[in-house]
């Protein structure tokens, strides 16, 4: 737990810096607009402000910690706005310095705000006037603060309302500037925090969409994998029954091409058989093959004596009209029909 709830703090830290960043170069970028509300003596606002709205109100009445005029959302969103307060509000100290604080000036104050202040450092919101020399080694400067109650209530007033920014002021008599005292972002589009959570979302999505392409890589991958093993597989199996095929086995496609060769008979040998068995008055006209079976058709002088002729031979067997012997009287001899079994001799019997 404790290393989850560190990560989450690095995760926060990191993220509210880089909002920080972005927010910071965006202002640097586009300025916001500068309203300015000036306190008058009965507690309302004079506006000044460069390039005013149409129709800005040049007063604000401030009554019960809230401000009443027309179109103010129009006057304060997305700007800047500075509110000077007057200088009764605010508690003015003088401070002397060693000329070498100058640059830390804001830590010290604040280390002794309670001993310069009636209140606490959680308490008060202070600013400082510019250092002034005071001799060859000393500085001189001006605290102006006021408790952070007083602060908040004015800039609460104007949050409501979407600025970009919320500022406290005030002048210090006797000095030709302003010192401010409390500044915070409002919660707009470009809030510190509100850009730091959509910069976790985002982080979060990146981190599941990755986690989820990496498990559909992985799926995808194994199912590849077994994809190309089953070809492998296959490939290796033919391979093998082509290897067995070439060695001879009585499985093999070479022994059955072999086994067809002799048990299927050559038309060429059964043609040749029957031209040295039948006799020189014997004439074929027709001859038909069907796997071992023969049927011959022709003419002859002596039909009868060609059954025992045929069978004798040993290329045929059960040798038989299958078709009456008929003659014509054109015809030279007698048209027989006769049907026999072929036995699959693959040579020529001389």
């Amino acid at each position: 737990m404790k290393l989850v709830s560190s990560l989450k703090a690095m995760l926060a830290a990191w993220t509210g810096s880089v909002a920080a960043a972005v927010i910071a170069g965006i202002n640097r970028v586009v300025s916001p607009r500068i309203v300015r509300l000036v306190e008058g003596d009965d507690g309302g606002f004079a506006v000044e402000a460069a390039g005013k709205a149409d129709n800005a109100p040049t007063r604000i009445a401030w009554a019960d910690s809230a401000l009443s005029a027309p179109n103010l959302a129009n006057l304060f969103r997305g700007s800047r706005v500075e509110i000077v307060l007057q200088p009764k509000r605010f508690l003015f100290r003088p401070l002397e310095l060693p000329a070498r604080a100058a640059d830390f000036l804001e830590g010290i104050v604040r280390a002794q705000i309670d001993r310069l202040t009636p209140w606490s450092a959680g308490e008060a919101v202070f600013g400082c006037t510019a250092p002034v020399a005071q001799g060859a080694d000393g500085i001189t400067t001006m605290i102006a603060a006021t408790t952070r109650k007083v602060a908040t209530s004015y800039a609460q007033a104007v949050a409501a309302f979407h600025p970009a920014a919320v500022a406290v002021c005030t002048d210090v008599e006797g000095h030709g500037s302003r010192v401010k005292v409390f500044e915070q972002s409002a919660r707009g589009a470009l809030d510190v925090n509100r850009l730091s959570r959509a910069l976790q979302l985002v982080l979060a999505v990146a981190a599941v969409a990755a986690l989820l392409s990496a498990s559909v890589s992985a799926y995808v991958a194994s199912s590849l994998g077994a994809q190309e093993d089953e070809v492998a597989r296959q490939i290796s199996a033919r391979r093998a029954a082509i290897r067995a095929g070439s060695d001879g086995g009585d499985r093999s496609p070479v022994a059955a091409l072999e086994r067809r060769k002799y048990e299927t008979p050559a038309s060429v040998i059964v043609l040749e058989s029957l031209s040295r068995l039948l006799p020189d008055h014997t004439y074929v006209t027709e001859m038909h093959l069907a796997g071992n079976k023969l049927q011959i058709s022709g003419i002859t002088a002596d039909a009868p004596s060609l059954i025992p002729l045929i069978e004798q031979s040993g290329h045929f067997t059960r040798a038989t009209f299958y078709a009456p012997t008929t003659r014509a009287p054109s015809d030279p001899g007698e048209r027989f029909h006769i049907e026999a079994r072929v036995e699959p001799k693959n040579t020529v019997t001389p």
